[in-house]
């Protein structure tokens, strides 16, 4: 007799949880169902907990999706989610919608999508993470069967939810690393498919120190090392039979031959920089990479014409590039002119990498050289108008740093284009990266001359004007200070400019207004009647004042008045308002500065230039006496404007023009007057020397009238002839020149002559 029990379970989901999955656009539902046994009379006999996951795969979510719709429709179909959750679920979608990669996931998602385009051997089985075991023991066999077993743990690898498992299997990963140690020669699809394995490891940096444990990243270096060689002797073959006629037919049997293996071997080297890219994550990683010379090898990988291994080199060469030596290497291997041929071409991610690389190695100067002679600045300036705008750009802007590549853009279409894009902004703000280019472009006279064609000056006036724009200002004072044509058109805007000049407008503004009016030399300018009608000259005498405004703000002003002042009645206007005393004042306060003090020189030298002002100027101040003080000032322009003053000064005025021939002898010949008034301390003792009140021989009167000083026949000439003729013997062979030489003096309109030991100077 047989006694049936009817037994039956219970199933209960208990605890649900959900939460975005780490890498995906999909929801995470854990979840713990309980089993329990009921006995013959509903008792619960066993019971067991089990922890479970459903993961909800969103591939409709995208930036315009609604989130509210597709949680109602997952709260509906998952029976897992109580409707209680729905506004949780709403959120965590909205969360992944907004959701932006971490690097790691990102370069993951990269490098992924460079090398999907490697197909795996098929296999008409799926794989399954509990047969792991069967993969291992086929790796043990032969060279098919190994590719067999490492393309069935590829298919589990591929998915990130089985990383974690495969992890624990060390045996599996040994094997791995193993067979590929061992084997990689023989076969490139084996060396292909294990590496892809670990290179999907290696697409998270939690994973990368199982990769490096193994040594994978050396044995890739090794690999595209040999793989390189491989090529240069495939080429050398081709080139042999190529030349010789008699193996024509076995040339071209070799050709696709080198075809199929050129495939394979582009995909193995896309993945082996693909697992190295990852890995040179850490920086310590990538010393280690950078010293096995990956940059030529990099650099040499340019010469192929598979797009997805130039993408992933370019990628690899653009992380290497912000590091100097790594830069130098580039320089060294001429990778800009490998470049250039890459610049433009269809692939527009190829292309946008190969951009960022140049815009890293355009920092360098010597390298925007070598792009310039490379061709590649009508290239880039072709791609001002594609999705590449703010590289090319970026690029173009470092180029015209440069001013001897600065009239180069004149000869290619990137000016027009600029200017396009400048009228296209209206009134909204423009982007930095073209307003620097523009104002760098118009400080070349060939480029200004394309800008101001048409209406350019006047748009740009009209949006500088009503938008108080300080950066379009800047190009308009770039633009002003050519000579020639393009000068002549801003005759039309000096009574807009010189309206901005108030204490109303913002300091900067007014600096490029200053700076443009300063450039405007032009004889036809009527500065006098700019002056009245604008009351200008209030303003510029008080932003003389030490302390009154910016440096940069009274700096401008002071040109502006040098510029002004080339006009006869604009120099007198000013000089009768009291502005050269300001103009002194300011001069004792930035003496240290050689801008300013050049400046203001350059103001004096205009003034006594004119004879309306030229009295004002020598005996109503002291403008002289600075001027005779800076006349041997450190600073070369300084001098020069400095000689050409008191040319002026001497020439008119016949005391400041003894005083200023006096302090040129002294200064060219003061060596020479040091060894005499030694000399003859040395000869005739103290009192001689030296009069009762203690005074040098010399004193304060004039040197010239001094003829005891000077060369006779029988050498220097005393009072009463108590210097020995032997003296001059003390200087052989032209070593007087050293000491007595008088260097030019100028014409000073004397006409006297005097020789030493010589040599000759006019006075």
């Amino acid at each position: 007799m047989y006694i049936f029990c009817f037994v039956s379970s219970l199933r209960k989901v208990k605890g649900c949880s959900i939460d975005v999955h780490p890498t995906e656009r999909a929801l995470v539902v854990q979840y713990e169902v309980e089993a329990t046994v009921l006995g013959e009379l509903g008792n619960p006999m066993v019971g067991e907990r089990k922890e479970c996951q459903k993961i909800i795969r969103l591939k409709s979510l995208n930036a315009h999706t609604d989130t509210s719709s597709l949680a109602r429709k997952v709260v509906e179909e998952c029976r897992l989610i109580h409707p209680s959750k729905l506004l949780e679920v709403e959120q965590l979608l909205f969360y992944l919608q907004n959701r932006k990669h971490s690097n790691g996931i990102q370069e993951f998602i990269m490098t992924t999508s460079l090398t999907l385009c490697f197909i795996p051997p098929q296999l008409d089985e799926e794989a399954s993470i509990n047969s792991i075991s069967e993969y291992v023991e086929l790796l043990y066999e032969d060279i098919q069967e190994k590719i067999r077993g490492a393309t069935l743990i590829l298919q589990l690898a591929r998915n990130p939810d089985n990383l974690e498992e495969l992890i624990q299997n060390e045996t599996a990963l040994g094997a791995l690393a193993r067979v590929l140690r061992e084997d990689w020669k023989q076969s490139v699809d084996l060396a292909t498919t294990i590496i892809y394995v670990f290179f999907c490891f290696s697409s998270f940096s939690q994973f990368h120190g199982l990769v490096t444990h193994f040594k994978i990243g050396a044995l890739c270096m090794n690999i595209i090392e040999h793989e390189l060689k491989r090529y240069d002797l495939w080429q050398d073959e081709l080139q042999k039979k190529k030349k010789n006629q008699n193996l024509k037919k076995e040339h071209e049997k070799s050709f696709r031959k080198y075809q199929s293996l050129l495939a394979k071997q582009e995909q193995l080297l896309r993945v082996c920089l693909c697992l190295l890219l990852n890995l040179a994550e850490d920086t310590r990683t990538e010393l280690k990479i950078r010293n096995k010379n990956i940059v030529h090898m990099l650099v040499k990988l340019l010469d192929r014409e598979d797009e997805e291994l130039l993408l992933v080199a370019l990628s690899f060469l653009k992380k290497l590039s912000i590091f100097l030596e790594n830069k130098n290497d580039m320089a060294e291997t001429f990778a800009v002119e490998k470049l250039a041929r890459l610049v433009p071409c269809e692939h527009q991610e190829l292309l946008s990498t190969a951009l960022r690389l140049l815009l890293n190695l355009s920092f360098d100067t010597s390298l925007r050289g070598h792009m310039v002679q490379a061709g590649l600045l009508p290239k880039v300036s072709s791609l001002l108008g594609n999705q590449s705008r703010q590289l090319s750009m970026c690029i173009l802007y470092h180029i015209s740093v440069d001013d001897r590549f600065k009239s180069m853009f004149a000869d290619t279409d990137c000016i027009p284009q600029l200017m396009k894009m400048v009228y296209a902004c209206g009134e909204e703000k423009m982007d930095v990266e073209l307003i620097s280019l523009c104002i760098n472009l118009a400080a070349n006279r060939s480029n200004a001359k394309i800008i101001c064609e048409g209406n350019g000056l006047k748009m740009l006036m009209k949006r500088a004007l009503k938008l108080k724009d300080v950066l379009v200002m800047k190009m308009i004072r770039n633009l002003s200070q050519h000579n020639g044509p393009t000068k002549s058109l801003f005759l039309d805007h000096v009574g807009d400019l010189a309206a901005q000049i108030s204490e109303d407008e913002a300091e900067e503004f007014v600096i490029e207004c200053l700076g443009t009016l300063a450039n405007l030399t032009i004889p036809d300018l009527d500065w006098a009647l700019v002056l009245k009608e604008y009351n200008l000259v209030p303003y510029l005498k008080d932003r003389l004042k030490p302390g009154s405004a910016e440096d940069d703000l009274i700096l401008e002003v002071v040109i502006m008045i040098g510029t002004v002042s080339m006009d006869d009645s604009c120099a007198a206007m000013l000089a009768k308002s009291g502005l050269i005393p300001a103009l002194i004042e300011l001069l004792n306060a930035q003496q240290e500065d050689d801008e300013f003090v050049c400046q203001i020189v350059y103001v004096f030298y205009q003034m006594v230039f004119h004879k309306a002002t030229r009295d004002v100027i020598v005996k109503d101040t002291q403008a002289p006496a600075y001027l005779i003080d800076l006349m041997h000032d450190n600073n070369a322009e300084i001098r020069k404007v400095c000689h050409n003053t008191l040319d002026i000064i001497a020439e008119y005025d016949e005391e400041w023009g003894k005083k200023i021939q006096n302090e040129k002898f002294r200064w060219y010949n003061g060596q020479w007057l040091e060894m005499v008034e030694n000399r003859l301390m040395d000869e005739e003792g103290e009192p001689f020397v030296f009069g009762e009140d203690r005074e040098s021989f010399i004193g304060d009167r004039d040197i010239l009238e001094r003829p005891d000083l000077f060369y006779s026949a029988d050498g220097i000439m005393s009072a009463d002839g108590a210097i020995s003729p032997e003296f001059y013997t003390d200087f052989p062979n032209g070593e007087l020149g050293q000491t007595g030489y008088m260097g030019p003096m100028g014409d000073m309109g004397r006409g006297e002559t005097i020789s030493l030991h010589g040599y000759s100077a006019n006075l």
